[in-house]
């Protein structure tokens, strides 16, 4: 979500999702791999996490948990080993009991099928149903 603040196509309202934040209308978690991630962006974009509220920022971790529901992902074919952080965003949002994911990637997560098959396989699990949007259909 962070990348398309700078993004013609996504601007507007990735903009308008970070003032969401900054007005504490939802929480934010971050894993080690969103820090990875961002730590591989620009430097504008890694910035941007400095303009969110410190206290609706949550910091999450990597757990035997989340690796098995990943895995799980993966063994369902959901995603492949290339694109398993995409999973793993999935799995931790799972097991850390978020509601919603917020999202740019339309191939490996805002995918209509892909949302249902990480579902699925959450549901077969124990855990619960994730909302997946875009920024643009937050704000």
């Amino acid at each position: 979500m962070f990348g398309g603040y700078f993004d013609k196509e996504f601007k507007e309202p990735s903009r308008l999702f970070i003032k969401s934040l900054q007005k504490r209308k939802f929480s934010l978690l971050v894993s080690p791999i969103l820090k990875a991630e961002l730590l591989e962006a620009p430097e504008k974009v890694q910035k941007l996490l400095k303009v969110i509220p410190q206290e609706i920022i949550l910091s999450i971790e990597i757990s035997s948990e989340s690796k098995r529901l990943r895995d799980q992902y993966l063994a369902e074919k959901i995603v492949n080993e290339k694109h398993m952080n995409d999973a793993h965003h999935i799995a931790l949002a799972a097991v850390n009991d978020a509601d919603i994911i917020v999202s740019w990637n339309f191939r490996h997560i805002v995918h209509y099928e892909k949302i249902r098959a990480f579902n699925a396989v959450n549901l077969r699990e124990g855990y619960h149903v994730l909302d997946i949007y875009s920024p643009r259909e937050v704000v």
